[in-house]
């Protein structure tokens, strides 16, 4: 009786967490901005420029379906180009706090270089997770083309106890992790100094 119990809820297991494992499957990407932040005093005397470039050695997908046992099936794809939501996200982020944006003349150029951006399904007995990981290097460089930041960001975006390996759960999961990277970049002092030390504002206070 025990083992007969083992076998049905294995094989509901495999079922439910398969979910149209066959069909290719296409999301659509959303980051939610910030709240709760003060914009920074002298901002908008600072102009960037942001660029994301895709680095990714597989952009076909951002995640695979996985049957009940682990196998995987059909492709999940991102409807919306992964660098230019990306480079968005950073980019509203930094408008709300008051930076100016300059494509050709700006003081200060931000790039990002994506490495990955992927979601996996963990199979678990009952139910899994989808974790998504996001890889990017951001270096900052002034308009004299000096270097005043770098730095590698590794981040997680996990979507817990689900029953589907389907689309969605790796959608909130990578919503999720873009969420997270962006976080720590505007959020890490180092970076936001950067920026500000090229403010002519900043850069008269030196003079002093």
């Amino acid at each position: 009786m025990t083992k007969r119990c083992f076998g049905i809820a294995l094989c509901v297991a495999a079922v439910s967490l398969s979910g149209c494992a066959l069909t290719t499957e296409k999301i659509e990407l959303q980051y939610k901005q910030q709240q709760g932040f003060t914009q920074i005093p002298g901002a908008s005397g600072v102009s960037v420029n942001v660029k994301v470039t895709d680095l990714r050695q597989d952009k076909s997908k951002v995640s695979v379906k996985k049957n009940g046992y682990g196998m995987e099936m059909a492709p999940i794809i991102a409807t919306d180009d992964v660098a230019a939501t990306l480079r968005k996200a950073i980019e509203d982020e930094l408008r709300a706090r008051g930076f100016q944006f300059d494509a050709d003349g700006a003081l200060v150029r931000i790039a990002a270089d994506l490495t990955r951006f992927y979601s996996d399904f963990k199979i678990g007995f009952f139910a899994g997770d989808a974790v998504a990981d996001l890889n990017m290097a951001v270096t900052v460089v002034s308009k004299k083309g000096d270097s005043l930041y770098s730095r590698q960001i590794m981040v997680q975006g996990t979507e817990p106890n689900i029953q589907l390996a389907s689309g969605e759960n790796a959608k909130a999961a990578l919503d999720k992790a873009l969420a997270n990277g962006v976080r720590v970049l505007v959020e890490d002092r180092a970076f936001l100094s950067a920026l500000m030390s090229t403010s002519p504002r900043t850069a008269a206070a030196r003079k002093r």
